[in-house]
């Protein structure tokens, strides 16, 4: 079976590469900021954290204090 009767189609003699990517150089000045942002630390994730724990505790004591105390002691 030759190369053109194979379903897959003929086969390429060879595999052009891809073209470079091309990125320029950060100047100084943008490694700077990147450098004060890195260095205050992850604050954003941590206060994201510590919102959404508040709201899960939150819920919680609502449901305990509005479904759990309102039915009572369970005899």
């Amino acid at each position: 079976m030759s190369d053109l009767d194979s379903p897959r189609g003929p086969k390429p003699d060879r595999v052009s590469p891809s073209p470079p990517s091309v990125q320029p150089h950060a100047s100084s000045a943008e490694d700077d900021a990147v450098d004060v942002i890195v260095h205050g630390g992850p604050r954003g994730a941590i206060a994201v954290a510590g919102v959404a724990t508040a709201i899960v505790i939150g819920l919680w004591f609502a449901f305990y204090f509005l479904v759990f105390l309102p039915r009572g002691v369970i005899r």
